[in-house]
């Protein structure tokens, strides 16, 4: 009986063997080296980019702003109830909601209570101080740019790019069934990305980032007077602010779900691509000549 109860689990190991998909390069060196880079500088774009929006939390639409104006879409505030006490408070399109449970509008800083757009827990540097967030701010998005341009030029030369980023026709036809594997939890692991991925990475790379970067721009006084077209492409500087603060909210967005994924997907199949460029694909894969 051990004999042959030693000849099933020998087998049945065999078989778990042969069901283990081939161990592929997946991730070149470029591409781990400025995903990791870009990570990093996102981290420090958006918390150094609430700081700044700290100092006016109130976004618009058009050429101007202020107190006589009545073209704001969004307002952080503090103010008291009716009953006195401090409430923080969030105003989208002239529409009130209390949101001094999330931490708008007010907060607390060294014990103290305190009307603030975003939580100190959420800017860089945790308190007030405008000069040093716009420094930070500043210095990893051009980080962010050079590493975005080099990123460009080399899966452009390499055929990364158009080979597996870009979405095919193949890619449209086979995207609802991968909606609905996606659904499902049923993940493929293969050599190139699936459609879902590819449409999604491409929104990012050539919509999200060139937005964010160009309304960025934008904002900046003496890039308008060199390219002053910015500002009719964008309808003014108030509506460029508004445009790169929703598409800070959607690259947010995309992040926590690119997270949630690598967790559904196998966390330590998807680190190991960016870490070491290898990556574990699904047993019906073909084997190439350089696979494990």
């Amino acid at each position: 009986m051990s004999a042959i109860g030693e000849s099933d689990a020998s087998e049945a190991a065999g078989e778990g063997r042969k069901k283990k998909g081939p161990l592929i390069y997946r991730q070149s060196l470029i591409t781990r080296v400025t995903h990791w880079v870009w990570a990093v500088c996102l981290f420090f774009l958006l918390l150094s980019g609430l700081q700044i929006f700290n100092a006016h939390p109130n976004l618009y639409i058009g050429q101007e702003s202020g107190f006589e104006y009545d073209n704001a879409v969004l307002r952080i505030y503090g103010a008291q109830d009716e009953n006195g006490t401090p409430r923080g408070y969030t105003q989208l399109f002239g529409r009130d909601f209390d949101t001094t449970a999330l931490g708008l509008g007010l907060s607390t800083e060294n014990g103290q209570l305190q009307y603030r757009g975003f939580p100190p827990s959420v800017t860089i540097p945790s308190f007030h101080d405008l000069a040093t967030g716009r420094v930070v701010h500043f210095f990893f998005a051009w980080v962010f740019v050079g590493t975005l341009f080099v990123w460009f030029l080399t899966s452009f030369v390499s055929g990364h790019l158009l080979r597996d980023v870009v979405p095919r026709g193949a890619d449209i036809r086979a995207l609802p069934g991968d909606i609905a594997d996606h659904a499902r939890l049923r993940f493929h692991h293969g050599r190139s990305y699936n459609s879902l991925q590819k449409i999604a990475y491409s929104v990012v790379f050539f919509i999200l980032f060139p937005l964010i970067i160009l309304t960025g721009i934008t904002m900046s006084p003496g890039m308008d007077t060199a390219w002053p077209w910015l500002l009719d492409i964008f309808g003014g500087r108030q509506t460029a602010r508004t445009i790169h603060f929703v598409t800070m909210v959607l690259l947010v967005l995309f992040f926590v779900i690119h997270l949630v994924m690598v967790v559904l997907a196998g966390p330590f199949n998807e680190l190991r691509s960016m870490i070491t460029g290898w990556y574990r694909a699904s047993p019906d894969t073909p084997r190439g000549p350089r696979d494990r």
